[in-house]
């Protein structure tokens, strides 16, 4: 895959593969393509060049919704929601099966059936989460990193088979990011897909089975946390020479 802004290639001939049932992490130093990247794989932008495959399936330039509904999601870094709505409510309304409104469902009581359902599955999620008592709080009235878990709940209620992760323990408590942590591999071992961007090398060393390593658009190197984190190509990326561990201040 290639994306060029103007001159500049954002991602340069980028070439990798996300094994399923496993938990990849894509790393690298600010700058190195890794959004941009997830913006073109979840269909926000299209690549110039290169082709997106899920599950054997070409998707290159679909649209955000009909990725979705083929089994790749995307969160964002900043978590998103509407303030006038509880937890709860939020991880209803990303049930890909709602019928929606319409005479038939309201004639025939259709609706109350699987509205039943959903409300099953979104307590589910948060139990899964461990974000069930919270479940009536406003999304204003949470926490950054229930935000987070929250934002990883409305993934799950679409039941992605592949799940990206822009960040998902930024800017939160190291505890809280221990229990997202533990909450990703869970869902890796009931059988979801997982590839994250992250910036907290604790936490890829932890939870990753794989790890990518991005650097000015093109993929670096690939391997286990402990095999990358010794590359010398890796460790000049990261602040010339001071390789991860100094990058994030261990």
């Amino acid at each position: 895959m290639t994306v060029r802004f103007g001159g500049f290639k954002a991602v340069d001939d980028l070439d990798l593969d996300v094994d399923a049932g496993k938990l990849t992490a894509l790393i690298g130093p600010n700058g190195a393509g890794k959004t941009t990247f997830f913006n073109a794989v979840s269909g926000l932008i299209r690549p110039n060049e290169g082709c997106v495959r899920l599950n054997g399936h070409d998707i290159t330039g679909a649209r955000p919704y009909q990725i979705t509904a083929a089994g790749m999601l995307r969160s964002f870094q900043i978590a998103r929601g509407f303030p006038r709505l509880t937890v709860f409510e939020h991880l209803m309304l990303y049930d890909q099966h709602n019928p929606g409104e319409n005479i038939v469902t309201a004639l025939f009581g259709g609706w109350r059936k699987r509205e039943g359902e959903t409300a099953e599955r979104a307590l589910g999620v948060a139990r899964r989460l461990e974000i069930d008592h919270v479940l009536d709080n406003r999304v204003t009235e949470i926490s950054g990193g229930q935000k987070k878990l929250l934002e990883i709940g409305r993934g799950l209620m679409a039941e992605p088979d592949l799940l990206l992760l822009d960040e998902p323990v930024a800017g939160v408590n190291p505890t809280l990011a221990e229990q997202i942590g533990d909450r990703l591999r869970d869902l890796v071992a009931g059988g979801l897909t997982i590839l994250l961007i992250e910036h907290d090398m604790a936490l890829v060393g932890r939870i990753a089975d794989h790890v990518i390593v991005m650097a000015e658009g093109k993929q670096l190197a690939t391997g286990r946390f402990e095999e990358v984190r010794n590359d010398t190509n890796v460790q000049n990326a990261y602040l010339g020479g001071g390789g991860i561990d100094h990058a994030v201040g261990q």
